[in-house]
């Protein structure tokens, strides 16, 4: 076994308040993608101009936040929202959805397109090119909190969590989760993008590529323990929810390379 490396959660404290790696993580990821977007804006394929960069994270942000909250009650804490609906509210208890921060995300890009009166889909082309590495700080945010640990393993590199009430021996899945939906997505991303494509298909690859790695993943993810794993004795909740993913992604590309449209001449 690997030794965990016990790191505070805590980052630093100011008086009675205490800021959390996850959250910096967070903030480093919107930095990144601040820093990637304007450096793109540059580029004469890219329809959005500097001076939407700053608009769009903080629209990107608001998606996340609210989205990943109500996807996560949704999804995974349905009948304790029932049973408490201020629950939703209780941010401090935790529990953020990636799936819900997506659906928020792409609502909060079809707002920003409309009110700058822009492409949605290459405002969402973007959008899918700068997610991957915050998603992969995100992880280490997981790792460093102690949270959705992997299912038990006898891997040289499994783990013991302090936090672990069991005390068993993990895959470390947060890293698993870092490596493959965080910076393969993003390198893929980055690769793919690297010349102009049709309106859409930068998105259509994002959905496909976290569709497929976030489901491999999930072999090796501990299931929520209030939900199980959902079919067959092996199919969880979070595979579940990339399915939809998976057929998007596919239709966007389809849609793409059928009726390809130069980046920000579709319709607005």
């Amino acid at each position: 076994m690997l030794p965990y490396p016990d790191i505070d959660p805590v980052a630093f404290s100011l008086g009675p308040a205490q800021v959390h790696w996850y959250g910096l993580t967070y903030l480093a990821g919107l930095a990144f993608a601040w820093w990637l977007g304007v450096r793109r804006s540059a580029r004469p394929d890219v329809p959005l101009q500097r001076e939407h960069i700053d608009d769009l994270i903080f629209f990107s942000a608001l998606g996340v936040v609210l989205g990943g909250r109500i996807g996560y009650a949704i999804f995974y804490g349905g009948d304790r929202l029932l049973e408490n609906p201020l629950w939703l509210l209780q941010v401090w208890q935790g529990g953020m959805s990636f799936h819900g921060g997506l659906l928020g995300v792409i609502i909060a890009m079809f707002w920003f397109a409309r009110s700058r009166e822009l492409a949605v889909g290459s405002v969402l082309d973007l959008a899918a090119l700068l997610t991957p590495m915050g998603l992969a700080l995100g992880r280490l945010g997981n790792f460093i909190g102690q949270e959705l640990w992997g299912r038990p393993a006898d891997v040289p590199w499994a783990m013991v969590f302090p936090n672990d009430p069991l005390q068993l021996a993990r895959h470390p899945s947060q890293l698993y989760q870092f490596a493959l939906e965080g910076l393969l997505l993003f390198f893929v991303m980055l690769w793919f993008t690297a010349r102009p494509r049709p309106t859409w298909a930068a998105s259509g690859v994002f959905c496909v590529g976290y569709g497929c790695l976030r489901f491999f993943a999930e072999f090796f993810r501990e299931p929520d323990i209030h939900i199980g794993f959902q079919a067959f004795g092996w199919l969880t909740r979070g595979q579940l929810l990339c399915l939809p993913m998976l057929v998007l992604g596919l239709f966007l590309l389809w849609w793409a390379y059928r009726h390809p449209v130069e980046a920000g001449k579709e319709l607005r």
